[in-house]
């Protein structure tokens, strides 16, 4: 129990540093939050800061998702007897409530899109690249980053009622299926996050983006 509550600690600190408002500041002189949809993500800072800036900030994102993981894997083989697959699940879900609710930037962050991918490769890679790829057409297509996302967050919970294999933490004759509500509730947590995107989804009124830039 202990060992959970201090993974727990560690991945939310990890999300909690914020790299969008850290690399606008620096390279732009302004908080990321403060310009355009004030949303502190790589998308807002590819339309505010730059191209370089929104890759440097989505790289880092995702890292930090890989990053809680393997501190999760490394402390669940340390500890005998430590449920792994919980450990990484408390990491996973910890570590994108503190890129949510950063406790180092008043508790104002983004919408965890690119923490939940290198969470997503790191539990199953082969889901994780699923998710991707889907997310990725459907932003090609409709030129709508919240609608790749969105999609993408409710595909993960379907893929683990049918995909039982190439998870990185899967106990001996266990399904996929032990990882549902985890998936759920990371899907949940973006959902969340992106509400004022599908009330504009819903209302024919999001914003597109475009690639070219």
């Amino acid at each position: 129990m202990v060992e959970c509550i201090i993974i727990a600690i560690i991945a939310y600190c990890i999300g909690s540093i914020n790299f969008s408002v850290i690399i606008s500041k620096k390279v732009a002189g302004f908080d990321v939050r403060e310009k355009g949809s004030g949303n502190a993500g790589s998308t807002n800072v590819l339309r505010t800061v730059g191209k370089k800036a929104a890759v440097l900030t989505l790289i880092c994102d995702i890292l930090k998702g890989v990053v809680a993981i393997i501190i999760s894997i490394i402390v669940g083989n340390i500890i005998e007897g430590a449920n792994k697959e919980l450990l990484l699940q408390i990491a996973g879900i910890a570590v994108v409530i503190g890129h949510t609710f950063p406790i180092f930037f008043g508790f104002k962050g983004g919408k965890g899109v690119a923490t939940s991918l290198g969470i997503l490769l790191m539990s199953n890679w082969k889901i994780g690249l699923i998710c991707l790829v889907f997310a990725l057409v459907l932003m090609l297509l409709t030129k709508m980053v919240s609608l790749g996302s969105c999609g993408a967050a409710i595909l993960f919970p379907v893929l683990t009622l049918f995909i039982n294999d190439s998870y990185t933490v899967l106990t001996d004759g266990k399904s996929g299926t032990t990882y549902l509500i985890y998936s759920i509730i990371l899907a949940v947590i973006v959902l969340y996050n992106h509400r004022s995107n599908i009330k504009r989804l819903l209302n024919g009124t999001e914003n597109k983006i475009s690639f070219k830039k």
